[in-house]
């Protein structure tokens, strides 16, 4: 019996297919889902996202969320996602300079703003690491 992914954020669905299994970036680690997987709620991490379909691996960045197992079905629910054929190196490193320079000159920030610019260097850096990888 087939899993069915789908990853949405608050922008658009990412991501949704029939797959094998999928490892999640939880905060308390990586876990492996497969078919007959227990109910489950978590919490993610940024980081990789594998998923195994038909005999091959696809990967995806992820920012924090909650994934939610239940049946045949896994739902993530994500602050940001993005495929690794859509990643833009340049683009990446830019925003996440930005972001850490922000970070750095911050004198007066509110703990959201803080907070939101800290995502997105943790996705950022998820991002980089998933295409190095890849490359690798």
């Amino acid at each position: 019996m087939p899993l069915q992914l789908e990853i949405v954020t608050p922008e658009a669905r990412v991501y949704e297919a029939t797959i094998d299994s999928v490892v999640l970036p939880t905060t308390t680690g990586e876990i492996g889902i497969l078919p007959g997987h227990i109910p489950l709620v978590t919490e993610l991490e940024a980081g990789e996202l594998q998923v195994q379909k038909s005999g091959g691996v696809e990967l995806l960045a992820v920012g924090h969320g909650f994934a939610q197992i239940e049946g045949d079905r896994v739902s993530v629910l994500a602050e940001s996602a993005i495929t690794e054929e859509a990643i833009d190196e340049n683009a990446v490193e830019q925003a996440m300079e930005r972001a850490a320079k922000a970070l750095q000159d911050a004198t007066d920030l509110d703990p959201a703003e803080i907070e939101r610019l800290e995502a997105l260097v943790r996705f950022a850096s998820a991002q980089l690491l998933l295409k190095k990888r890849k490359k690798g």
